[in-house]
């Protein structure tokens, strides 16, 4: 039996792992803690800190001297760094800096598994695949928990990772994956949101039915590093119980404290042009870094007017060709406040730019950096989805958008308290509009460690302890199904969505897909097409819609490209089958084949290659 929960944030900046003990001798309350994770802060020096940052630095050959990057566990750690010093040096460095490496991780435009970090790195630069620098995380994390506890090996606890909500099918495979590679034989997956709010609900104990009563929507509001993350929890009465259930989340949107870092750059780039120095391409990701650091001391201080920025010169003196600015307090909240979350009524949805023929590769990010816009645009979007629902929140005045009775926020991005004043302004004003009360902050939230101390808790509640979130999958899946039809030049078959899992399928449930005529091509290369939507509630399994590639509430995700066996069959051969969907205990989707008639049994895994 496992002694501890272990539950870790493998965050896009920062990552943590807390521990909740399972199973605590007579008479000891059960313990709750951080992991105290060491890692290199400059060269021969190791210290402990509770956040590890997600950064890798990939040493050339000789850059340090033997042994000065060794770790408790590791006396040479094979030229490559993680955590403080890396993201502190790569800044100096970043072409040999591996930064937002999950972001990557949920990019179905490039292959995720194949070695292209850090991003257009020249070509003395060993890159690796953003599927191995998560994994080179989580090993990090794995051995500093064995090291601290030599007696409870990661394999004989239970594991408790975290994903974003708006993670998809496949990204959440490639996070399990890792997290395998990384020496962690079994885990489960949680929404960030969630945990964020199992931890609150763990620090508020006996307080909790004070502070939300049936009939509460809690709005969950995650902006990280990497992503912004939307979720919606109802507060229900069952037969005198309150139920907790996830009803709704958002898309994935690739806007968080890396688009501020980018953008507070661009601002001080302004600056320094005006003041006649130009930076190269080399000199101005430099420059993100360094306004991250700066970014960060100033909401960690806030008496702080101004940090230092320091960015490499190109010139023979490294000294004297160090260009300096700096970043003021003025600055950050001007551009920050303003810029990312702007007063909007409700109805001013994201805008997106018109784009040019061709465009680089590079992570896509959102197109509109107004946080509080697609805010509007989940809340509208979700009350359409949602009306005649049997868990609908009540809105007041039948009003236009899902109305929030309470507010959690999460994610370091909010320690700046001028943001989420913001946040709460701007929501109240939409509710003011319809005449509805205005929102409660759950306040309490730890903002950095709130996630790893929810997904440690979670262990304890799946235990059947205190109140489970239900919910199930975050959004109903189809699979691609080719429509029959005599060939046509030019034309294409339409592709039908088969519904193969409603929105809301709980762990560890099936699916059977109602018999029809399908035939499953064995033997030979071939390509399977999957969609998903968050707002389709009323699909059931074995629904179908048309023309899934143009259906306005439906999103393409990975495709699964392989070749089933054939086995005593011929290559290329049709296999009537019936289907069924499985969302496994861990929260992954799969989809079996099981052939009409016979014993053939094919498991469709998902598959990370370059789409088309």
């Amino acid at each position: 039996m496992a002694k501890y929960c272990i539950g870790i944030d493998l965050g896009t900046t920062n990552s943590a792992v807390s521990f909740f003990e399972l199973a605590a001798e007579q008479g000891r309350g059960r313990e709750q803690a951080m992991l105290a994770l060491p890692q290199v802060t400059a060269p021969g020096t190791e210290e402990q800190r509770f956040l590890l940052p997600s950064f890798l630095y990939l040493a050339s050959p000789q850059e340090f001297t033997a042994g000065s990057l060794a770790l408790p566990w590791e006396t040479d750690p094979a030229g490559e760094v993680i955590g403080e010093f890396a993201r502190s040096h790569g800044a100096k460095v970043p072409t040999r800096l591996v930064s937002s490496a999950k972001s990557w991780l949920c990019h179905p435009g490039v292959d995720r598994q194949a070695p292209i970090l850090p991003w257009q790195a020249p070509a003395e630069v060993a890159r690796v695949s953003p599927l191995e620098v998560s994994a080179r995380l989580l090993r990090h994390l794995r051995a500093a928990w064995e090291h601290a506890h030599p007696d409870a090996p990661v394999a004989q606890q239970e594991v408790v990772l975290t994903v974003p909500a708006s993670f998809d099918a496949a990204a959440r495979e490639l996070t399990l994956r890792a997290a395998q590679q990384a020496g962690f034989p079994q885990i489960t997956l949680l929404e960030e949101p969630q945990a964020a709010f199992y931890a609150w609900c763990e620090a508020m104990g006996e307080q909790f039915r004070k502070q939300v009563k049936p009939g509460e929507v809690i709005l969950v509001v995650d902006v990280g590093g990497g992503t912004c993350d939307f979720s919606l929890i109802t507060v229900t009465d069952q037969g005198g119980d309150v139920q907790l259930t996830r009803v709704a989340v958002g898309d994935h949107i690739l806007l968080g404290g890396d688009n501020m870092d980018l953008t507070l750059a661009h601002t001080v780039n302004q600056r320094l042009a005006a003041q006649g120095k130009k930076l190269d391409a080399w000199q101005f990701t430099a420059l993100i870094h360094a306004c991250r650091s700066a970014k960060e001391q100033l909401f960690a201080n806030p008496q702080l007017p101004q940090a230092a920025l320091a960015i490499p010169g190109r010139g023979s003196s490294l000294l004297g060709g160090i260009i300096r600015a700096e970043l003021t307090r003025e600055e950050l909240t001007r551009v920050l406040t303003d810029g990312f979350f702007p007063q909007v009524p409700v109805t001013e949805l994201p805008q997106t730019a018109r784009r040019t023929g061709l465009t680089q590769m590079a992570l896509p990010y959102a197109q509109d950096a107004g946080v509080t816009r697609h805010l509007a645009a989940f809340l509208t979007r979700q009350a359409q989805a949602l009306a005649g629902q049997p868990y609908a929140p009540i809105q007041a005045g039948g009003g236009t958008f899902v109305q929030p009775t309470a507010i959690l926020f999460n994610g370091g991005v909010f320690k700046a308290g001028l943001l989420k004043q913001r946040v709460l302004e701007v929501l109240n004003q939409w509710l003011a509009a319809e005449a509805a009360p205005p929102v409660k902050e759950l306040e309490g939230a730890e903002l950095d460690l709130a996630v790893a101390r929810g997904a440690a808790y979670y262990g304890w509640v799946r235990q059947g302890h205190g109140l489970r979130i239900r919910g199930g999958t975050a959004r109903a899946y189809y699979v691609g199904v080719e429509t029959a039809m005599p060939a046509v030049p030019g034309f294409e078959p339409p592709i039908k969505a088969l519904c193969v899992a409603p929105f809301g399928m709980e762990e560890g449930t099936r699916a059977t897909i109602p018999p029809q005529e399908f035939g499953l091509v064995v033997g030979e290369p071939t390509r399977f097409r999957f969609f998903a939507s968050s707002v389709r509630r009323n699909d059931h399994v074995g629904d179908q819609l048309e023309d899934a590639v143009s259906h306005e509430e439906l999103e393409e995700v990975a495709p699964i490209e392989t070749t089933l066996p054939a086995e005593a069959r011929r290559a290329g051969q049709l296999i009537p089958v019936n289907l069924q969907a499985v969302v496994t205990e861990i929260g992954t989707l799969e989809l079996h084949c099981l052939e009409q008639d016979g014993s053939g049994r094919w498991k469709l895994e998902l598959n990370v290659r370059l789409r088309d």
